[in-house]
């Protein structure tokens, strides 16, 4: 999702349909794409469950309402006996009086996208999934439309390992566009279709999570979707999924079929003035792009210009992530700024160069981040969108040749007066329950992004490498936790890292150390912060010579790899440490890297 808060620029399994001239370009047979694990060689206990999804989709491109039919097979992979399902109908927020509406209107800092428009839709522009009829294994099922949250009453419970068919049959409306999703955006894109199906919630080792749609992002259960959609002939559609032969026209309109192997999302976007261009990724998947030919001359010429890049940052993220294992990714315009989703992604058209290649940077990363590791954004987004913001930073750099000492700055700069504002809760924080929109865009952008870049500077830069490729080799498809990044840094450095992930991602302690004094050959740092961290510190002698000290914390049991000299531990409970140098002092350095993240650095120089 695109950053708004400060000046920083941001941004899954994607692919794509569709041609310029309203009618779809058959796309290629899908690849041996790699099932979703329900046992996991880190965590053998571990298990998930799965869904399949058949739904056919008939969409009147006038009123903005559509007609739906849902099969969807559920097997019960947890040890649990389900009693009642819940699904999400994300459209439901987009009425007056929605939780989404109050919670924009009455947060202190309200995002500046929604604030009221929500409460001024008319009946006609407001966005709703009715279910009218649902079944569980041909058993007519209760259920109660709560908000954007289905109940269900199940006719009978589910047992362990048992698979079920919900045959659903529901009617919904398009709204206005104001978040992410809708029809008619302020750059006139006509159909932007995203979190618009009854989507089955997550169920894990954790219980349900049908978490309310109030502001942020999602959380789905994997599985594979096969979806028929018939629409307007003149409607060129992109987004999730490889198009099945060619489309059947009836009338003035045409239905194409569609199908996602093992995704936990679907999405598309339509209009009828798209421009399909696509560019092959030598080794990788082939890249879509969908654009409106009725844009500025200047942004067509920057949507043409960008491509290469895009293919570039596929290359870039393959090779210091994991591999892309799928065969298409699409770039669409739509939306209300940059968003990713299952196979594609959705970003604003009128955009310079630079921010093209920006956003898509950063939605691009969340293929990685949030579609094949797919962490719960709810309850972790800093886990999503920091190391989202971290790889697509370094990426930037990379592609952009913009030659950055340290891609990850502004992100330091963004935490650390975050930190020192007032108004920091915990990472712990659930993501609709922060008092500020900036502390949570702060925090799971800028702190998420901190808490992976410092820890290449406790374990080291080149084991920080390893533990993201090892992270995301262990945990695709598994939605991973805070712990198992922390315990995939602890395999690969040897370290004990327990301490990190407690104080920097459950607490608002604060690193704050300084150089109390120097006195000839004997230097006394102090810890003035709660959060414990080793120190490096740069020593320059009053000959003009330097020397590099490495201070280890003891409670990690081990150092990380350096060619500094290494020195006694500091245990955390002492406030003071001293040591000798071989030569008098001229001055001292701490954390020359600036990648600890320290809240005070003016202490830091002596």
């Amino acid at each position: 999702m695109k950053r708004y808060f400060v000046s920083i620029l941001s941004l899954s399994f994607l692919l794509s349909c569709g041609s310029s001239k309203g009618s779809a370009s058959i796309t290629p047979t899908p690849p041996n794409t790699p099932e979703t694990p329900q046992v996991s060689t880190v965590n053998p206990g571990y298990w998930q469950q799965h869904v399949d999804y058949k739904m056919d989709i008939d969409m009147d491109v006038k009123s903005y309402q559509y007609q739906g039919k849902q099969q969807l097979i559920y097997t019960n992979n947890s040890p649990d006996v389900l009693n009642k399902v819940f699904y999400h109908l994300y459209f439901n927020a987009f009425q007056p009086g929605s939780e989404m509406d109050v919670r924009s209107r009455t947060i202190a800092d309200p995002d500046r996208r929604v604030e009221d428009r929500i409460s001024k839709l008319k009946p006609n522009e407001i966005g709703y999934i009715n279910v009218s009829s649902l079944k569980q294994n041909g058993t007519v099922l209760k259920h109660e439309t709560v908000g954007t949250v289905l109940e269900v009453e199940l006719a009978k419970p589910i047992q362990p390992g048992e698979k079920v068919t919900f045959d659903m049959v529901f009617d919904a409306q398009v709204p206005v566009q104001i978040r992410r999703s809708g029809r008619n955006n302020k750059e006139g894109v006509a159909l932007s279709m995203t979190q618009w199906y009854p989507k089955l919630a997550e169920y894990d080792f954790e219980g349900w999570h049908a978490d309310p749609y109030i502001g942020r992002e999602f959380h789905g259960v994997w599985g594979d979707f096969d979806v028929t959609l018939t629409i307007d002939k003149d409607y060129v559609v992109g987004g999730s999924g490889y198009l099945q032969g060619e489309p059947k026209v009836s009338g003035g309109k045409k239905t194409m079929h569609f199908k996602a192997p093992n995704v936990h999302d679907f999405t598309w976007a339509a209009d009828p003035e798209y421009i399909h261009d696509t560019l092959q990724v030598p080794n990788g998947p082939l890249l879509n792009f969908y654009y409106k030919k009725t844009l500025p001359e200047e942004n067509l010429k920057f949507w043409k210009e960008f491509q290469p890049k895009a293919a570039a940052l596929i290359e870039y993220y393959s090779e210091h992530v994991g591999k892309y294992p799928y065969e298409q990714y699409s770039v669409i315009q739509g939306g209300d700024g940059g968003m990713e989703y299952a196979m594609c992604t959705l970003i604003t058209g009128k955009r310079s160069f630079g921010s093209l290649v920006g956003v898509t940077a950063h939605e691009m990363a969340h293929t990685w981040f949030q579609f094949l590791l797919a962490s719960n954004e709810a309850k972790h987004e800093w886990m999503d969108e920091g190391f989202t913001s971290y790889i697509s930073d370094l990426a930037m750099n990379d592609i952009m040749d913009s030659k950055s000492d340290n891609p990850t700055a502004g992100a330091y700069r963004n935490y650390i007066y975050l930190a020192k504002s007032g108004k920091e809760q915990p990472l712990t924080t659930h993501a609709d329950r922060y008092n500020y929109n900036q502390a949570y865009s702060i925090s799971a952008y800028s702190k998420g992004e901190v808490f992976l870049a410092q820890l290449g500077y406790v374990i080291g830069e080149d084991n920080l490498k390893k533990t993201i490729k090892k992270y995301f080799t262990d945990f695709s498809f598994k939605h991973p936790k805070p712990l198992d990044i922390v315990r995939t840094a602890e395999r690969v450095s040897g370290l004990e890292l327990d301490w990190y992930l407690i104080d920097f991602g459950q607490t608002t302690n604060t690193i704050d150390y300084g150089i109390k004094s120097v006195d000839d050959k004997t230097i006394t740092l102090e810890r003035i912060g709660l959060m414990p961290m080793p120190i490096d510190v740069t020593v320059t002698y009053t000959d003009g010579t330097t020397q590099d000290y490495y201070i280890p914390l003891q409670m990690m049991h081990g150092e990380k790899p350096t060619t500094a000299t290494i020195i006694k531990d500091w245990a955390w409970a002492y406030p003071t440490y001293t040591f000798n140098t071989e030569k008098a002092v001229k001055n001292i350095q701490i954390d020359p890297s600036g990648l600890m993240a320290d809240i005070n650095p003016e202490n830091n120089k002596k």
